[in-house]
């Protein structure tokens, strides 16, 4: 599946919703489904800086693709995590680079998350692309 294709379904899935309550808890659940984050990537040199909550991500490159696996402490952190996860795993490095999310914006996660979540975001998105930009500059 493209990273547009994935971005598409989570924002049908967004809109089985009728208000943000619903999309709350749908963030949480997809959170609880992030697979097992091995202990020995819980370190400092994982979590990713400019979240409020602890973030961890680690990347690998598998084949030519990039897998990110990932945890948080908090729940609602641990859901927005898992969607950047399922959107930009498996795809590769210049796939992950050249990625327009917008699924973000047309689930109104913009508008709905406090200032310092939104920034966090931002912030987990960035880390992720520097992964891939460290991968594609290996291959070259």
């Amino acid at each position: 599946m493209t990273i547009n294709e994935t971005q598409d379904e989570i924002i049908e899935e967004f809109e089985l919703f009728d208000d943000w309550e619903g999309k709350y808890e749908y963030i949480i659940d997809l959170g609880k489904k992030l697979a097992p984050f091995e202990e020995q990537f819980r370190t400092e040199d994982h979590i990713i800086k400019g979240c409020q909550s602890r973030v961890w991500l680690h990347a690998e490159l598998n084949g030519d693709k990039v897998v990110f696996t990932a945890d948080s402490d908090a729940i609602i952190v641990k859901g927005l995590i898992s969607m950047l996860v399922k959107v930009l795993s498996r795809h590769t490095p210049e796939e992950i680079i050249n990625a327009d999310l917008y699924f973000m914006e047309r689930v109104g996660l913009q508008q709905h998350l406090a200032q310092t979540r939104s920034n966090g975001l931002a912030s987990m998105l960035k880390q992720m692309k520097t992964y891939a930009l460290a991968f594609s500059a290996l291959k070259n």
